[in-house]
């Protein structure tokens, strides 16, 4: 089972047990904390939505610390600009303790019902088995007799014509009046003596 929270504007995939750090959180380290789901996975369903909010992720705060230094260099080519500035994110450490979804029986009842059968897939169901029930002899044999009747029916087909070419209106003028093409020369380089 695991769960997709949202916290500190991120999205974070968590299972029970498992220690995550998240953005700063205002709680003193043993704190218990609640997360909203987005998400939730049990193994045989996935809630969203309205059924994912439902659902409560509880976490323990283990602690508070800062991530590792990020360096940020600005340069502005030939101005001499330059400038050097670091960053320390604060992090909270959680550890995950529970994933509860409310209703949960509620929700694998609908299911359920919503998985039995209706007539009309019963009646193809019976269609099935009928056909299944057939002597394989009376199967074989009724291809046979079709694809003797079928060549005896057939007419050959007829060769067709290749469609004439549609005269284009370049095509219409004699061939004194089209330009023949005009090659360009080049003069030769001039050597270095």
């Amino acid at each position: 089972m695991y769960a997709v929270v949202k916290t500190g504007g991120k999205q974070l995939k968590v299972v029970v047990g498992e220690t995550v750090s998240v953005e700063l959180l205002d709680a003193a380290p043993g704190a218990v904390v609640t997360l909203p789901a987005l998400a939730v996975n049990d193994g045989e369903n996935m809630l969203v939505g309205d059924d994912a909010a439902k659902a409560t992720v509880t976490a323990e705060v283990l602690g508070h610390g800062k991530a590792d230094k990020v360096m940020i260099f600005k340069l502005k080519k030939r101005k001499g600009y330059k400038r050097t500035r670091g960053h320390r994110q604060n992090l909270t450490l959680l550890k995950v303790t529970d994933i509860a979804i409310a209703g949960a029986k509620k929700a694998a009842k609908a299911v359920d019902e919503s998985v039995v059968e209706k007539p009309a897939v019963k009646k193809a169901a019976a269609k099935k088995d009928e056909a299944a029930a057939e002597p394989a002899a009376k199967k074989v044999a009724a291809p046979k007799a079709e694809t003797e009747a079928k060549p005896a029916a057939k007419k050959p087909a007829a060769a067709k014509k290749p469609a004439a070419p549609k005269a284009d209106a370049a095509d219409t003028k004699p061939a004194a009046a089209k330009k023949p093409a005009v090659k360009k020369t080049t003069k030769p380089a001039p050597s270095a003596e």
